[in-house]
């Protein structure tokens, strides 16, 4: 069983061993789904290019012709009028039929990854989680046997296409995640403030990886997974990064991402503040996994 999710910026797919649920095989590639989803509503030729051109690469990894598939994708998805067009073209091309998932049922899939990692690791507690995805973020809140989550049309992609200078960015931001931080304390105030933040998707662990001094082709989630950072961990990673060259930059946080991860690291900085955390613990797992591990628990092979 291979599980695919393509998102607002990558396409990642994995297959598991569903005795240990831990990666047999995975695949990564930055195709920039969302990039003229803010300013034409639409997934661009371009982007589908790159999309089934990913295809073509995880086929020397995966066997699509034999292999069965779980296939979804989610805000770019969601929110493009050729959604329909564009997935009907991945299929023909590919032979893999991609879901369009809800934002709840995302935000599900997304827990179910990262709350099986943090107790394997030990953390116990209600959490918030929050994650950074191209085209939004999504709130999740755990506690107890509860959740709540809400998605937010702030993502990297579309961020970075919206405000395409770093100073443009920091200029919006507060107003861009005012609606975020309203629901979040409206949490705090009725449920109480959650006993630790987690984060998960590509920001933060790639910022997690730099600070390890860990190059994207050497990227180790092993290291990742219970890691911690905070905002001066963000601001100096930033600085550091935009010290380097295009392509030494590339080296560390993989291509695709040279000019994104800008967007991301400013966005997942401004959260500290926003959430009332001074550090936040850092998940590799995401929809990806949660999908595989989904897959497991219903008998399927993966």
């Amino acid at each position: 069983m291979i599980c695919i999710d393509l998102g607002s910026n990558s396409l990642r797919m994995i297959q598991i061993d569903c005795q240990t649920k831990e990666p047999v095989k995975t695949y990564e590639k930055i195709v920039k789904t969302a990039e003229l989803l803010h300013s034409e509503g639409v997934i661009s030729p371009a982007a589908l290019e790159r999309i089934l051109q990913g295809f073509k690469e995880a086929a020397e990894i995966f066997d699509f012709k034999r292999e069965p598939c779980v296939a979804v994708t989610t805000e770019a998805m969601r929110r493009a009028t050729n959604a329909v067009e564009v997935t009907e073209r991945i299929y023909q091309e590919t032979g893999v039929k991609f879901e369009i998932i809800s934002a709840e049922k995302e935000a599900e899939l997304t827990l179910f990854a990262v709350e099986r990692r943090l107790e394997s690791l030990g953390f116990r507690g209600a959490f918030l989680l929050v994650d950074i995805g191209g085209g939004s973020t999504e709130i999740i809140f755990k506690k107890g046997h509860l959740s709540e989550s809400k998605s937010f049309p702030v993502g990297i992609v579309t961020m970075a296409s919206k405000y395409p200078s770093k100073e443009l960015l920091q200029a919006n931001l507060p107003k861009e995640l005012t609606a975020i931080k309203e629901y979040v304390h409206a949490y705090y105030l009725r449920e109480g403030k959650p006993d630790f933040y987690v984060a998960t998707a590509g920001t933060p662990t790639t910022i997690a990886g730099f600070k390890q001094d860990m190059a994207y082709e050497n990227y180790d989630a092993t290291r990742i997974n219970g890691s911690t950072l905070n905002y001066f961990d963000c601001t100096r990673a930033l600085k550091a990064l935009m010290e380097l060259s295009f392509d030494e930059r590339a080296r560390y946080v993989g291509v695709g991402r040279e000019e994104l991860i800008i967007a991301g690291v400013l966005i997942y900085a401004s959260l500290f503040e926003v959430f009332d955390y001074e550090v936040s613990v850092i998940i590799d797992d995401g929809l990806r996994e949660g999908l595989a591990i989904k897959a497991c628990k219903k008998g399927l092979k993966a």
